[in-house]
Formats: structure tokens, C-alpha cells, sequence
């Protein structure tokens, strides 16, 4: 199905001077403008490309790639604001469009917001709303079980942890003694849901959980910086989480635990100031 707001892979039905026409099935022949027709594009080739709407609400195709499409979220800075709302700058040419009436405050020149990229159904237009509590589910409806890979966007920082959007559908939380890097916000990245409590809350991580999926990963990552380190590293069980995580990228409890694998294997040997490959 050929979606405004999302990607497709359109045939190309003919060429002229200033582009290329692609058949986009109900949206009937839609325009792809000559810069950014790939070279060497034919009638009857296959190109992927994002649909939207141009200044004069025409449908137009684009193979420049939006920081989010239609239902994701994304983290947009301001380049303008009028007498109807504010334009962010979504990564294409035309900017995208927040009326005041989905701000739930104020926009400002050169500040960043998290908003929604949307299909407006009172205009059909592509727009933005950073109302965005409207749009998630705070429980999990089913959709996810425990263990599950996820997609996570960095929504707020709290005292207790961090609030991410999940699958761009969810609330949910990594608390702080899961965190051990900087988390800016909009940044997307992968996770796991870690439990699902009975109000239908979820708690995420972001490791896998369990020693089978999680410690022989580590033991290899390990491993590998001994190797490259010339068969030592200055880190310890008394070491700084933040000082584990900076060197190997995992928690100081994955950490622990696969230095008691490698060295119950006689593959590492446990010195006063780090560990030695063996």
C-alpha cells in the first residue's frame, strides 16, 4: 500500500528535462525532481523514495531520507515560527509544519522539540504535533512480551531514570541503574522489555537479560579488548560502573560475570591493578 508520510519503491513511467514521473498507484504519476534522480534511471526502473506534499500541496517524491516519517517521533529544532505555528527542520526541503493548536507550549526559534510526525485528518496534510502524550499508550496492550527487542527513543530525563517512547507506541521507563551512558535526548536505539508489572507498565533495558544471552557476548567482548590491548586491561571489580562502561560498553554486573566465566576457563588471570590474558 502506497502511503503519503512513508517510503515506497515506485516504478519510473517516464523521463523529461526536469525529472522523472513514477506511477504511485492512487496518488496517480507523482514527480521526482532531476537532482535527485539517481544516475542512470530508466523507464521501468525501480526507485525508493519518501511521498509528501510540496508548497502548492502537490504529492512529489524524494529519495532524501526525514529524520522520522509518519507515526514516529523525532527531535526537531525550530527554523521558523509564523502566525499559524512553527517550521522544524525535518531533513528535507520542505520543513515540517506544527500548527499552534498541536503545541503543547510555545515554540521557539532554535529550540528543539520532540513531536510526532502525523497525518492530519482535517487538512489530509503531513504535520507535526509534540502533544505527544495523546498519541502513547502508557500499558502494554499485548503487542510486547518479556525479552522482546525494541525500538527506543530518549524522551526525558528523571531522578528515578529515563523516559523512552517504545516502538513509537509506548511509555516506558530505563531506570537509572540500567543507564550506563549518556542518553541525549532524541536519540534512538534498541532495547528490551525487561518486565511487564501488573498495571501493564513497562520497565526496559537496555541488554539482553539472562546469562545465556547475555554473558558470552561480553566474555567475546572481552576477550577482544585484551587482545587489543596487548593482553591487559587496568580495570577491576573495584572499578568505577562508568570506568567499565567507557572501556567495554556493558554494566558492571555483566562485566563481573564474564570475568568469572573467563577466569574459571584459566583464559584470563585477575592482577592487583586489572586483568591479564593468559
Amino acid at each position: 500500500m502506497i502511503e503519503l508520510g512513508k517510503y515506497a519503491t515506485l516504478e519510473v513511467v517516464k523521463t523529461l528535462d526536469f525529472g522523472v514521473y513514477l506511477d504511485a498507484g492512487t496518488f496517480g504519476e507523482v514527480l521526482l525532481p532531476k537532482r535527485y534522480v539517481p544516475e542512470g534511471t530508466e523507464p521501468g526502473h525501480d526507485v525508493m523514495v519518501f511521498l509528501y506534499c510540496d508548497s502548492e500541496d502537490r504529492v512529489i517524491a524524494t529519495t532524501d531520507r526525514p529524520h522520522a516519517t509518519v507515526d514516529e517521533f523525532a527531535f526537531l529544532k525550530v527554523k521558523d515560527v509564523s502566525e499559524h505555528g512553527a517550521f522544524l527542520d525535518w531533513g528535507l526541503m520542505k520543513d515540517l509544519f506544527v500548527p499552534f493548536r498541536e503545541q503543547s507550549e510555545r515554540m521557539e526559534v532554535g529550540k528543539s522539540y520532540m513531536v510526532k510526525v502525523l497525518l492530519d485528518a482535517e487538512s489530509d496534510r503531513i504535520i507535526g504535533t509534540s502533544k505527544i502524550a495523546k498519541h502513547l499508550l502508557e500499558v502494554n496492550d499485548g503487542r510486547l512480551s518479556v525479552g522482546e527487542e525494541v525500538k527506543l527513543t530518549v524522551l526525558a530525563r528523571t531522578d528515578i531514570g529515563t523516559k523512552v517512547i517504545v516502538n513509537d507506541f509506548y511509555f516506558a521507563m530505563v531506570f537509572r541503574n540500567e543507564i550506563f551512558q549518556v542518553l541525549p535526548i532524541g536519540e534512538i536505539l534498541r532495547g528490551y522489555v525487561k518486565n511487564i508489572r501488573e498495571d501493564g507498565k513497562m520497565d526496559i533495558s537496555l541488554q539482553k537479560q539472562g546469562y545465556d544471552n547475555q554473558i558470552p557476548d561480553a566474555s567475546n567482548v572481552l576477550l577482544r579488548k585484551l587482545k587489543d590491548n596487548n593482553g591487559f586491561l587496568p580495570i577491576t571489580d573495584n572499578s568505577a560502573p562508568e570506568d567499565i562502561y567507557e572501556t567495554l560498553k556493558m554494566s558492571k554486573k555483566t562485566f563481573k560475570k564474564a570475568v568469572g566465566g573467563l577466569y574459571k576457563k584459566r583464559l584470563i588471570s585477575l592482577e592487583k591493578n586489572g586483568i591479564k590474558l593468559v
